[in-house]
């Protein structure tokens, strides 16, 4: 690329800012919000001596501090419009945290002006070789499961013998595992369709991954794309530039024609996973055993054992969405050339998150499984068919979702319902129109400290032996706690407060599996 005059348009330096070791000096920046990601951002161009300023509605006092430490301007606004200090800037380049909508005020502001708007994940892969040569990055999207997927991956490319950071909404910063400064062999980086929305497909801003994933896509978000397809354009742009392998999802065939619309790198493969006998280039399940159909010489003939589902019931692994889970991991993690040996033993020991169907207790017969991380009917939906007979504790924050295919799909398997959050009477149509002969209770009480007592009691009145009552609200938490993990863990206390303190009698499995 030629050189350029940094006193000519800014999108002409921003196309020179491409490494850690270009010239950010001087470059006026805004950094939207002050959330994790806004944080790691300021600090990031700080650190590289741009001119920054940041912008939020409220501000952490931690990170306020933080801020002033490092010397960076903090505006906090109102930001129906833009406050006077962010005009002042003239800025020429903003920086968006994932919670702005696209038609945020502000980044319709940003387009008026002509300046330029990118995501965290765009800035962090122009940076990504601050540490030594630029560690390559897989990516895994989807509605439901990125969380684990990115765990597991990252535990089998560990268990490879690789320095690996799992990062980016996961919960680390993409801007923080790539300023390491011990560096990395690989990121395995889950993307959100927020941060997907603002990264572009050319350019020095694109990514160019080794390995992608959508794991599957449902309606989700539409409240802040807009529509369902757009929430669909932007999960596909996961697989853009791929080099290696775009693993997609047999059993979503809406995944398959985000592979098959994408615009790779040559020699890019198209990868499937899928809880049926694989296919050549595929990785499933024959007789029980997880097999690799795709990542070995003789892919017509033959095939990779890595693990079994009896191996997996018995480390609390083998529910079919976590299983699926699985086996669109190990198509990363073999993509990069991790061993069948190493997959297995990554296997071995891994542990789903908290919340993620989380066995809670088990007492005279009825299983309590926490599976709060269950945010929208599509994450309920699999939690759900892990299960025979099921109360189930529903409600919350629906996000402008229908909850009705959900019931209907599984009102056989319902013994009674117990329905919480500000949106009950929604869920409770839904129940009326596909299950209406089905026992259910609501919990009407505004004390967020009553709820789950109150939603245990009932639960338990409806449950017998061989039930599973399952927390999978199949909606967001924030209408009556401050995130899943709260609304989780007062569950569980609930449960062992009824209980009467006791620990379960099995936590290893869960029925089903």
């Amino acid at each position: 690329m030629g050189a350029h005059s940094f006193d000519a348009p800014g999108t002409d330096r921003l196309d020179t800012l491409t490494s850690w070791h270009s010239d950010w000096s001087g470059l006026r920046v805004a950094v939207l919000g002050l959330g994790m990601t806004g944080f790691a951002a300021a600090d990031t161009l700080a650190e590289l001596g741009a001119e920054v300023l940041v912008v939020a509605g409220r501000a952490p006092d931690e990170r306020a501090r933080l801020l002033e430490v490092l010397g960076v301007p903090l505006v906090t606004a109102d930001l129906d419009a833009a406050p006077p200090a962010l005009v002042e800037h003239d800025a020429e380049l903003v920086i968006v945290s994932p919670g702005f909508h696209p038609d945020h005020p502000l980044l319709l502001w940003a387009a008026e002006q002509g300046i330029p708007v990118w995501g965290d994940i765009e800035l962090a892969w122009r940076l990504r070789d601050k540490v030594g040569p630029a560690a390559p990055w897989i990516l895994v999207t989807g509605t439901n499961g990125k969380t684990t997927t990115v765990q597991i991956a990252a535990t089998m490319l560990a268990a490879g013998g690789h320095r690996v950071a799992p990062c980016g909404n996961i919960g680390v910063p993409v801007l923080d595992a790539i300023r390491d400064p011990q560096g990395w062999d690989v990121l395995v980086v889950e993307l959100s369709s927020y941060q997907l929305h603002h990264l572009p497909l050319t350019g020095p801003g694109a990514l160019v991954p080794v390995s992608s994933v959508c794991l599957n896509i449902a309606d989700d978000h539409i409240d802040w794309h807009g529509s369902a397809s757009a929430y669909r354009d932007a999960k596909a742009k996961v697989y853009s530039n791929t080099t290696v392998a775009c693993v997609y999802n047999k059993a979503d065939p809406a995944t398959m024609r985000m592979v098959e619309d994408a615009d790779v790198s040559d020699g890019a493969r198209a990868i499937g996973f899928g809880l049926g006998v694989p296919g050549p280039s595929d990785l499933g399940i024959v007789d029980g055993i997880l097999c690799d159909r795709a990542f070995l010489e003789d892919r017509f003939d033959s095939a990779i054992e890595l693990t079994t589902i009896s191996d997996l019931a018995a480390v609390g692994l083998a529910a079919p969405h976590v299983v699926a889970n699985i086996l669109a991991a190990a198509a990363l993690a073999r993509s990069f050339d991790v061993s069948p040996e190493a997959i297995r033993a990554a296997l071995a020991t891994f542990t789903l998150d908290a919340h993620r169907i989380e066995v809670v207790a088990i007492r005279d017969g009825i299983s309590w499984i926490d599976d709060s991380k269950a945010t929208n009917p599509h994450a309920a939906d699999a939690s759900l068919a892990a299960f025979d007979s099921v109360v189930w504790l529903v409600g919350g924050l629906l996000k402008g979702v229908d909850i009705g295919d959900l019931v209907a799909r599984h009102a056989g398997r319902l013994r009674g319902a117990v329905v919480i959050g500000v949106e009950r009477e929604e869920v409770l149509a839904a129940f009326r129109r596909h299950a209406p002969a089905l026992r259910v209770f609501e919990i009407d009480s505004d004390d967020t400290g009553e709820v789950m007592p109150s939603a245990v009691v009932l639960a338990a009145s409806l449950a017998s032996a061989g039930d599973v009552v399952l927390l999978a609200p199949a909606a967001a938490s924030m209408d009556q706690f401050a995130s899943y993990a709260e609304r989780g863990a007062k569950f569980a206390q609930a449960v062992h407060d009824y209980l009467g303190g006791g620990s379960h009698e099995d936590s290893s499995s869960y029925p089903g599996a």
